[in-house]
């Protein structure tokens, strides 16, 4: 184990995992000192928080002279690593750490590790529901919600953490090592911090660089983007909608899912028994059918959790049905691939709202599926330009600017039958907190209109 006692520590960003990550290191003893560019008035009661735990806050902006001093560098996820400070901890030589890193140094039990493009979330909530409900004591942690920082000091030698890991998080990783590590797919996201697709690629395969040979990797035989990053010390299991494995699991007769190893196969359900839409879902529960069994957990115990999962808010979120528009909620869709595997989940007639941050993504992949599937495209947010010029002439396009006027332009263009789809292909930081506050805001604007339509019924005002 790490010691942290007396240490001088420099944590930058207060975000949810700085804020998390600063607060561990000072109550193991470390001389912690956080910094962000927000002043104080933005922090409000997090700053008083971390002021009352003992720690030093340099607020409202920093220069690298606040490396003095310090023996490690802990960044938060949205800090670049091409950023100034960084730079500067790097030339003196300063160990810089992701909050992963320095969690893992203090972590009991086993950790099941997943990353990858898209899927992390609904494969990382699903693999913790099958193994809940199959009798394991489990912690869920990471990209996910709470710091992986923030459940350490719940694990104990039984525990089972399961870990959403993004890119960001796998950039400053040192020894981290999971028990179990799935990279789902790899698709464009994130270019304008990586730069390129090279480079995102190495970060998100980092996962398996400390993993041994009693250890696990799952990958996507289907997805030729990672599918080379395939290490070599930990075993390899694949899961495949269209091939059968050597060990893993796959689809056979587009029916039944099955496990194999060892050269034995077992039936572990039926794909009309998964209650999630789209062939992306497909893949998450491979992975999942994977990392469970790998875990421990039975064929019987898998298929009945499978069953009974309900999903994860913003990701193909049912939201409501009105006038017979059925409104689902894909804000976590921050990417172009993102967006195709949402638009494929449904047959037809998709009212999409599109736009936010851009990050450097290609819309004109979208055009064939827009043409294809959906009757209109709400824009909004900064991206609207790019998305206009790079979908034009696939399908007619509405520009909304604000996710309010999307809502209530679909509200009145939408007929029975059809589907609106918030799945904005883009981040959510020009308009939102997160993808969740946006996603928020688009269910609280769509149980507005059945609100006002009940209203209207019974003659309220």
């Amino acid at each position: 184990m790490f010691d942290l006692n007396g240490k001088k520590i420099l944590v930058i960003g207060l975000a949810r995992t700085g804020v998390a990550t600063s607060l561990f290191c000072a109550d193991h003893g470390a001389i912690a000192t956080a910094v962000d560019t927000r002043a104080e008035f933005e922090l409000a009661e997090a700053a008083s928080k971390l002021r009352a735990a003992g720690i030093s806050l340099k607020l409202g902006g920093y220069t690298e002279q606040v490396l003095a001093g310090h023996e490690l560098v802990i960044p938060s996820p949205g800090v670049p690593a091409d950023s100034e400070i960084l730079k500067a901890a790097r030339a003196q030589n300063i160990p810089i750490w992701s909050e992963i890193e320095l969690a893992d140094r203090f972590l009991n039990g086993r950790l099941i590790g997943i990353t990858g493009s898209n899927g992390k979330t609904t494969t990382t909530s699903l693999i913790e529901y099958i193994l809940k409900n199959s009798g394991y004591s489990t912690l869920l942690a990471g990209n996910i919600g709470t710091p992986l920082i923030g459940v350490v000091e719940s694990t104990t030698d039984q525990t089972v953490t399961i870990a959403e890991l993004s890119s960001f998080q796998l950039e400053w990783i040192e020894a981290f090592r999971p028990n179990i590590s799935v990279f789902l797919n790899l698709t464009p996201d994130h270019l304008d911090r990586h730069g390129s697709m090279e480079a995102y690629g190495a970060a998100k395969a980092r996962i398996f660089e400390k993993q041994i040979a009693s250890d696990f990797a799952v990958l996507n035989a289907d997805d030729p983007a990672s599918t080379p990053y395939a290490p070599t010390k930990p075993k390899v299991f694949w899961f495949s909608r269209k091939q059968r494995v050597a060990q893993g699991a796959f689809l056979v007769d587009s029916e039944q899912i099955v496990f194999r190893h060892h050269g034995e196969e077992e039936v572990i359900l039926k794909r009309s028994e998964i209650p999630l839409p789209g062939a992306h879902n497909l893949e998450n529960v491979l992975a999942a059918v994977v990392a469970t069994r790998l875990t421990g957990a039975r064929p019987n115990e898998i298929a009945n959790a499978i069953r009974s999962f309900a999903g994860v808010e913003h990701r193909l979120e049912f939201v409501a049905e009105h006038n017979g528009v059925r409104y689902y909620n894909d804000s976590k869709a921050t990417n172009v691939d993102a967006t195709l595997k949402a638009l494929d989940a449904f047959p037809a007639r998709i009212l999409i709202i599109l736009g936010g941050k851009d990050k450097g993504s290609d819309y004109t992949v979208l055009q064939t599926p827009l043409r294809e599937k959906a009757i209109l495209a709400l824009l909004i947010g900064a991206a609207a330009d790019k998305i206009e010029k790079q979908i034009h002439g696939s399908v007619a396009i509405e520009r909304a600017g604000t996710i309010e006027r999307a809502v209530e332009i679909a509200a009145h263009a939408a007929r029975p039958g059809d589907v609106v789809l918030l799945a904005p292909a883009c981040a959510s930081f020009d308009q939102f907190e997160n993808y969740e506050h946006r996603g928020r805001v688009f269910k609280q604007l769509v149980h507005a209109l059945e609100n006002h339509t009940a209203h209207s019924a019974t003659g309220k005002r």
